[in-house]
């Protein structure tokens, strides 16, 4: 109790958890829960934009999207990272993502159909991305907290890169802008279901607000990201992807339409259009790439051995 109470005096006093302070056995199987999936969503993400990467429309887009998978997967690393100083290693973390029993965001579940997607994915998913990374720079945990610092700022660029696509589109042809809408239309509820169940329904929430994990509930951060949103809509020119949509005066805020909670539960349970494809992607490129790994580690070896 004594050890309890020290560690939540010190979470109420806004100091840092560090890997070799006490901390309840719940709280870091939480973090590794949380931490271990924001590395997936990372690694997993790089998978649809990568695909787009040889048929983006000019010799600039290509190197700004590739510039963009790059940091997705340093994304990924620094994560990885950060997870391993909670004593669990990055092959058991692996091994939990391949075999599916590790989550990682239902964003990455839909398909990217047209170039206009990029732009929706940087604008909407990297947005509503960066709504809640932003609090996790003040998150509990130090080595999460800080890696974050970094990841907030590079996600910042890809939000307006993906803004910049959509307003290059919007600006262009009558058929470059009704591609711009479709992919409005087809990324807006996605990308609103990213921010996790209803708070009512939400069976992590009460914990990880007390604890400093998280800072917002899921709707909190929803309300925030759907607020920024509408006017950048407005300023394309496209159409409201929710006809619900429509300010209120009285609470301050956005009201939107019901989002569709039954294809929610199903993509996180491992039955949206795209979990196999994505999963088998990844076990592929786990297995072909082992021979890569191991020259590396004989390289390695071999290096030590020189200097030893």
């Amino acid at each position: 109790m004594e050890q309890e109470q020290i560690f939540q005096s010190k979470i109420d006093s806004n100091q840092s958890i560090e890997p070799k302070d006490w901390m309840p056995e719940k709280y870091r199987q939480t973090h590794i829960r949380q931490i271990s999936q924001h590395a997936h969503s990372e690694i997993i993400g790089m998978l649809p934009e990568a695909n787009w990467i040889t048929r983006a429309p000019t010799l600039k887009r290509k190197v700004t999207l590739l510039a963009k998978v790059q940091d997705e997967g340093g994304h990924g690393l620094y994560l990885y990272s950060a997870c391993e100083t909670l004593g669990i290693s990055r092959d058991e973390l692996t091994a939990q993502l391949l075999s599916g029993k590790a989550k990682y965001s239902s964003i990455f579940n839909y398909p990217a159909l047209t170039w206009a997607d990029m732009g929706a994915i940087g604008w909407l998913v990297d947005g509503a991305a960066i709504m809640n990374q932003v609090m996790l720079t003040r998150t509990s945990y130090g080595p999460y907290a800080r890696a974050m610092v970094r990841i907030c700022k590079e996600e910042s660029f890809h939000q307006r890169q993906g803004f910049d696509i959509m307003l290059t589109l919007c600006k262009g042809t009558e058929v470059q802008k009704k591609m711009a809408q479709d992919a409005l239309n087809r990324w807006w509820w996605p990308s609103l279901m990213m921010f996790g169940p209803r708070d009512e329904e939400s069976t992590h929430t009460t914990q990880a607000l007390k604890w400093k994990i998280k800072l917002k509930t899921n709707d909190e951060l929803r309300q925030m990201f759907i607020d920024q949103t509408i006017p950048q809509i407005k300023l394309l020119g496209l159409e409201l992807p929710d006809k619900d949509l429509k300010w209120n005066e009285e609470r301050n805020h956005y009201d939107f339409g019901q989002i569709d909670w039954d294809e929610f539960w199903k993509v996180i349970n491992g039955d949206g259009p795209c979990n196999k494809q994505r999963l088998e992607s990844k076990r592929n490129s786990w297995f072909e790439g082992a021979w890569v790994r191991e020259a590396a580690l004989a390289y390695a070896e071999k290096k030590s051995d020189i200097y030893i």
